[in-house]
């Protein structure tokens, strides 16, 4: 395999461009990291060849350019650890990993990601609700941690990278992890995986 030719675009604050960065960082692949930060740059049009919604992050490998942060987890798994497991073959496997993902895509990003980018880039929406939904989130997670060791398997996989960066940084959000014991064990082993590459910390509001 010729060696990789990886650029991620993305921002350093985005939970959705460190599930990704972290990823090539536990796969221990060479890689640059272009920030994307300000809405003019994602509306550019260099940029909207590479994905025309303007989102981050948008990974490019040679001439494959995957938009999406767990489309190009799915890739990178694929990609450069097919053997790893990170993304199972087996159908039942394949589903748990791919449950945690639309949960990622879905709950978790309506709650705890929502609440943190209310706080740290002042999106509006109500607080009432997302924190509402941040706590339902969390509170599955802690029960379903209580009697495993990761999200979806005993060891980790791609559902614990997509789910990682948001969960981990909810008290950014003024959402507090003190109920959830085992949703804090479930970080710990996850920031204790070989590689692992830490998102920059915003302040912690005084409600977290």
């Amino acid at each position: 395999m010729t060696a990789p030719d990886i650029t991620l675009y993305g921002l350093r604050l985005s939970g959705h461009s460190h599930r990704a960065e972290l990823f090539l960082s536990l796969l221990g692949l060479p890689y640059r990291f272009v920030e994307v930060g300000s809405a003019e740059a994602r509306a550019a049009p260099d940029f909207r060849r590479l994905n025309p919604l303007g989102q981050i992050p948008v990974l490019t490998d040679g001439a494959a350019v995957i938009p999406d942060s767990n489309a190009i987890l799915v890739y990178l798994a694929a990609r450069y650890a097919p053997d790893a497991d990170w993304m199972p073959r087996e159908p039942l496997a394949a589903a748990r990993v791919q449950r945690w993902l639309s949960v990622a895509a879905g709950e978790v990003r309506h709650g705890p990601a929502l609440a943190r980018l209310m706080v740290v880039f002042g999106a509006k929406a109500d607080r009432e609700s997302v924190h509402a939904a941040a706590a339902r989130v969390l509170a599955f997670m802690d029960a379903h941690l209580a009697s495993t060791a990761f999200l979806a398997a005993a060891h980790p996989t791609l559902a614990d990278i997509a789910c990682y960066s948001y969960v981990a940084h909810a008290p950014e959000g003024g959402v507090s992890l003190a109920p959830y014991p085992a949703v804090q064990a479930w970080i710990g082993r996850v920031e204790a995986l070989p590689g692992f590459l830490a998102m920059p910390a915003s302040p912690i509001p005084d409600a977290a």
